[in-house]
């Protein structure tokens, strides 16, 4: 058993002082108690849930700022994309769990503790399968287990390289898999799974796979379902002009929508469409640097009514303090008005957003996490109140301040299930991940 007591933390009921937490060998929380004294237990400062990282591409670690050049056309995703596809062409196994192990060092060092990793690099780089068609998987797998991130993998359906059938570019060749083959990995991949390791289906987007691909895998009972949906105006055109639908709608009309589905970006909607996959209950998987830097376009949160998430998407942000101020400072600038993502009982904007994306990530995840609760993994994340931004505040000012202000090094100490991984801002494999990453980097680019 292991134990924490923490001077305040941020408990399902809201904030607590005294709070002593207990948990299990497995690291599955046994006891929260209020106003408790510390006995043996570690003492920590202020304390809140870790938070799930809903979408990631681990890959792209290698490649964030290196994709920023103008190029000889007008710049959009679709000429970033290419640049992607030319990083792809680097990879193999060890480089792949090199980048992705130092990819969720940097998230578990800033307030990230699980991980759904979305995941179509898949093959070798001319689309050859490796010996165990798992291999890549696996690989995510053996990063989450030095990293000590929880993680569920999302292994991607990629078949086709526009809607409903059109042929598969090039560079997709490592990305994809026909239904029966792609199937059966799931299977392989299942033995693979733990306590901190989960799966979940990935059809990629209505450009990668068939209506009767998408029935195949929403007819599986119990896992999430994660895709793209309407990222880019260039999709929704491409879906009107192939169905008479806005991807959306044809979601929509067709079954594709609940609680177990997670539509990522989810940004070229319209008011019906808003309100019909809200109703579903299904989740909003927002990415809001990754939107920014990819030029997609901006969320709909003041009509947003369900849940929603945050995620990493193509690494050019890894801290969950600035995905959630991006989703708010986005909507100011759109709208010219300032703490959008507020209301009259819940006043502070990081709050509500910080609320928000651990309910729809734990939704997400599949995972039992998502909060300090018995029956719950022990995850937390520790904020140092000795920082300088954060002096004199507790519980939402606090949180404000973490996630609008300008500081840094805010993220003192974090614990997945029970084990504590980072100590004083750093992760305590961190040399050998860095070591490892480098070496990766270097061949990559050479």
């Amino acid at each position: 058993m292991v134990s924490f007591w923490a001077r305040q933390a941020l408990l399902p009921a809201g904030w607590a002082a005294d709070v002593l937490i207990e948990a299990d060998a497995a690291g599955t929380i046994t006891a929260v108690r209020p106003g408790a004294a510390p006995g043996t237990a570690r003492r920590l400062g202020l304390v809140v849930p870790g938070m799930p990282n809903l979408h990631s591409h681990s890959f792209q670690r290698a490649m964030a700022g290196r994709a920023e050049r103008r190029s000889a056309t007008k710049d959009s995703f679709w000429t970033w994309r290419e640049a992607m596809y030319a990083v792809v062409a680097r990879m193999n196994p060890d480089r792949a769990e090199a980048v992705a192990a130092q990819m969720q060092m940097e998230c578990l060092e800033r307030g990230y503790t699980h991980l759904c990793e979305f995941h179509y690099l898949h093959h070798g780089p001319d689309g050859t399968p490796y010996a165990a068609r798992e291999e890549m998987g696996l690989r995510q797998i053996a990063a989450a287990a030095r990293t000590g991130m929880g993680l569920t993998l999302l292994p991607s359906l990629y078949r086709h390289g526009g809607i409903f059938g059109a042929d598969p570019v090039p560079g997709q060749r490592p990305f994809l898999h026909d239904l029966d083959v792609y199937m059966t990995m799931m299977a392989d991949l299942g033995r693979h799974t733990g306590p901190l390791v989960s799966l979940g289906f990935a059809p990629h987007s209505l450009r990668a796979v068939t209506p009767e691909m998408l029935a195949a895998i929403a007819a599986v009972p119990g896992l999430p379902i994660h895709i793209h949906l309407a990222e880019q105006q260039r999709e929704v055109a491409e879906c009107q002009a192939a169905t008479g639908q806005s991807p959306a709608a044809w979601m929509l009309a067709n079954g594709f929508s609940g609680p177990r589905w997670v539509f990522i970006h989810a940004t070229h909607l319209d008011d019906a469409e808003v309100a019909g996959l809200a109703s579903s209950g299904a989740v909003a998987g927002l990415c809001p640097q990754t939107e920014a830097s990819l030029g997609d376009g901006i969320f709909r949160l003041p009509e947003w009514r369900g849940r929603l998430g945050i995620g990493s998407d193509s690494q050019v942000c890894l801290d969950p303090a600035q995905e959630l101020r991006q989703l708010e400072t986005s909507q100011r600038l759109k709208l010219e008005a300032r703490a959008v993502a507020t209301s009259e009982a819940s006043p502070h904007p990081a709050r509500k957003l910080f609320d928000a994306a651990l309910a729809g990530g734990t939704q997400a995840s599949g995972a039992a996490i998502g909060g300090l609760a018995t029956g719950l993994r022990c995850d937390w994340v520790e904020l140092d109140t000795t920082n300088a931004d954060l002096l004199g505040l507790e519980g939402d000012a606090a949180l404000d301040a973490w996630v609008f202000g300008p500081g840094r090094g805010v993220v003192k100490s974090v614990a997945v299930a029970g084990r504590v991984l980072v100590e004083a801002g750093q992760h305590i494999q961190a040399r050998g991940i860095r070591e490892g990453y480098i070496k990766a980097m270097r061949e990559i680019w050479a």
